[in-house]
């Protein structure tokens, strides 16, 4: 940083540190890291004022949402003012908001004053917009040109523009230095512009204090009210209709005298997710512990030896086997219990929400909402993207990537790519066979950037053994690394050895029929094979079919890509192991078909070249699977139970 922005960073650091007070961001600590000054600070889910008016689209606030506003930014004011500081750059970019854009927080004090007394500050800074007539004329100012600042925040929330605008700073100057600017909507009361005109009056010793519009009548009741209802906790009064009331059935009420009964519910309360499991010496669906009854699973992910699962709030926790008491059978035993798994959520989440979770060989990748890519696990190949192979405990930022919002990433046995909103997609890892896409066979512990063609818009990526594929905006695939089998469809004629393609070190179009005029929704890599879903919810699969994985009768040698035909149902999920296959029709069901051994089929040891349902615990049933993932031999499925109606509780 040049001498003035680090001088500006420091003095954001003195002031915060001096600010506690909800409605201003409140300040953690600082540190230094490679010569670089990080302020830890709290993270405004809303966004800013300046958004969230734009977002209007001119429709205007209701006077009491733009009274509730103010009553906020007065409260934080006082507390600034109170400890002898200006914040000299109050403005609607500077305002931000909470989740629900209810409550405000005033933040970036990099070029605030604190005054040693209660002197005035001479220095001209501060947004032009904004800035006050003394400031204008370079008069000393003090705690009124705050006042200014507010005054042009209020009129913006009363009219959602700025109240002194012009072509060029002269202009501006002017305006500012007359004080002329349009009037609010009528449907506004006269109350709200009296204070307006009040707080923008061009001398400084008549606008009034932060005091003084606090105890108007206008003001006074939404600051007593703030103290009562902010912090209120919700509450929805259920009532249960009285049916059946002659009844003494399971699940009715009975009415005796003065007395009502509630008799022979269900005293259990009702999970609300499930998270089954199979493979791994697992032959049927397992139910996995979760951390408390009250977790809602939104996604899953498994990898070799990890499983991993995103909560509906944003919560990252992982499946660790249990390892005491497991090695007690006598030599020669041949029963084998099945593996216990024990929960624990991932550590330091108490201020980021994970909204996606990715597993590869020993290795994490997580995503949170605003974009930020972390990575923890073995460290071996340059997975994680953090320069080197280091091994991380705890999740950490992929610092390459700051600056960039990724939307989703994914995992490979030892490779990594991850794909942003603005269509960039970056790889690290391994780089033999090609997979990385980057036109070689070198590998990167650091994230680089792919070359895709103009005319691409990739929206999601999936890594596989030694192969990575990227599905487009167009519903289209590119594909890169090994084409074994042709398991990417790469070929470009059936049955023609000079269009046989082995492998590829840059992302290229499908080229194999039908896949490459198919309009492609889904898609899942296995080690030898695929399977893509299509968006009319039709079945395809390709590559090797040695042990049926692509549940379609086939002759040796056939590279062609086929469609499932059995599955008539309308397929919406599809995920591909090492030597099987698993599908998710619309209704719910669960289909697998390959290889057997070790329960990769969740049903009986005999394998299957075609799609078989998957039977479920009669007591387990679902009625949503809301994410299924598949690994090596192993896959793990989220779903939403079916309701209890016995139990209303």
């Amino acid at each position: 940083m040049t001498k003035d922005e680090r001088q500006a960073a420091l003095n954001e650091v003195k002031v915060l540190s001096m600010l506690h007070h909800p409605n201003i961001i409140q300040y953690y600590e600082n540190f230094l890291e490679d010569k670089a000054l990080m302020i830890v600070m709290e993270y405004a889910e809303g966004g800013t004022l300046l958004d969230f008016l734009q977002s209007r689209n001119g429709c205007l606030l209701e006077e009491e949402e733009i009274l509730k506003f103010l009553a906020q930014m007065l409260l934080s004011l006082q507390h600034v003012h109170s400890k002898q500081i200006l914040h000299r750059d109050l403005k609607t970019q500077n305002i931000l908001l909470d989740k629900k854009k209810e409550i405000v927080k005033i933040g970036d004090f990099g070029i605030s004053k604190v005054l040693s007394s209660k002197s005035k500050a001479y220095t001209v800074v501060g947004t032009p917009c904004y800035i006050s007539p003394e400031l204008c004329e370079g008069k000393p100012y003090n705690q009124k040109s705050d006042i200014w600042a507010l005054g042009c925040v209020l009129y913006e929330l009363a009219s959602l523009k700025r109240a002194f605008e012009a072509a060029n700073l002269p202009a501006l100057i002017l305006k500012i230095m007359r004080g002329t600017f349009s009037p609010i909507s009528s449907r506004y009361s006269s109350h709200l512009r009296d204070l307006i005109l009040s707080m923008l009056h061009l001398d400084p010793t008549k606008r009034p204090t932060i005091n003084q519009i606090m105890a108007q009548p206008i003001i006074i009741n939404t600051i007593m009210n703030l103290h009562t209802d902010m912090g209120k906790v919700p509450c929805v009064r259920i009532n249960w209709p009285l049916t059946n009331i002659q009844g003494t059935g399971r699940g009715r009420l009975s009415i005796k005298g003065n007395i009502t009964s509630q008799e022979n519910l269900s005293s259990t309360p009702q999970p609300l997710s499930s998270v089954f499991c199979w493979g791994g010496g697992m032959n049927t669906p397992t139910k996995l512990s979760l951390p408390n009854m009250e977790t809602q699973v939104v996604q899953v992910a498994i990898g070799r030896t990890q499983r991993a699962a995103v909560t509906k709030n944003g919560r990252l926790f992982v499946w660790e086997p249990q390892t005491l008491g497991t090695d007690s059978l006598m030599p020669g035993s041949t029963y084998s219990a099945p593996p216990i798994f024990i929960p624990r959520f991932l550590e330091g989440q108490t201020a980021v929400t994970i909204q996606h979770v990715a597993c590869g060989d020993l290795f994490t990748a997580c995503l949170t909402d605003r974009g930020i890519l972390m990575t923890f696990g073995s460290g071996a190949n340059g997975c994680l993207g953090h320069g080197n192979c280091n091994d991380v405990t705890q999740a950490k930022i992929v610092e390459a990537l700051l600056g960039y919002e990724v939307i989703q990433v994914s995992c490979g046995a030892s490779h990594v790519l991850a794909v942003t909103n603005e269509h960039e997609v970056f790889a690290w890892g391994r780089g033999d066979n090609g997979r990385l896409g980057l036109g070689s066979y070198e590998s990167t512990t650091s994230p680089k950037e792919i070359l895709i063609p103009e005319d691409a818009h990739p929206c999601s990526v999936h890594c596989g053994m030694d192969c990575s594929v990227l599905l487009t905006l167009e519903h289209k695939l590119l594909c890169s690394g090994s084409n074994r089998c042709n398991k990417l469809a790469l070929d470009k004629a059936e049955d023609n050895i000079d269009g046989v393609i082995e492998e590829t070190t840059s992302f290229t179009p499908v080229a194999s029929v039908p896949v490459s005029s198919l309009y492609i929704k889904m898609v899942a890599l296995g080690t030898s094979h695929s399977a893509v879903i299509t968006v009319d919810g039709e079945c395809y699969t390709f590559g090797s079919n040695q042990f049926g994985q692509l549940g379609v009768e086939t002759e040796t040698g056939n590279r062609k890509p086929k469609l499932v035909s059995s599955l008539q149902d309308k397929i919406v999920f599809i995920s591909c192991g090492d030597i099987f296959t698993v599908a998710v029709s619309e209704d719910n069901k669960v289909y697998t078909w390959g290889k057997s051994s070790r329960g990769r089929l969740g049903r009986s040891l005999e394998d299957s070249h075609l799609p078989r349902p998957v039977v479920f615990p009669k007591d387990e049933e679902f009625f949503e699977v809301l994410s299924v993932s598949s690994c090596h031999g192993s896959t793990v499925i989220a779903t939403r139970p079916k309701p209890n109606y016995s139990n209303p509780v």
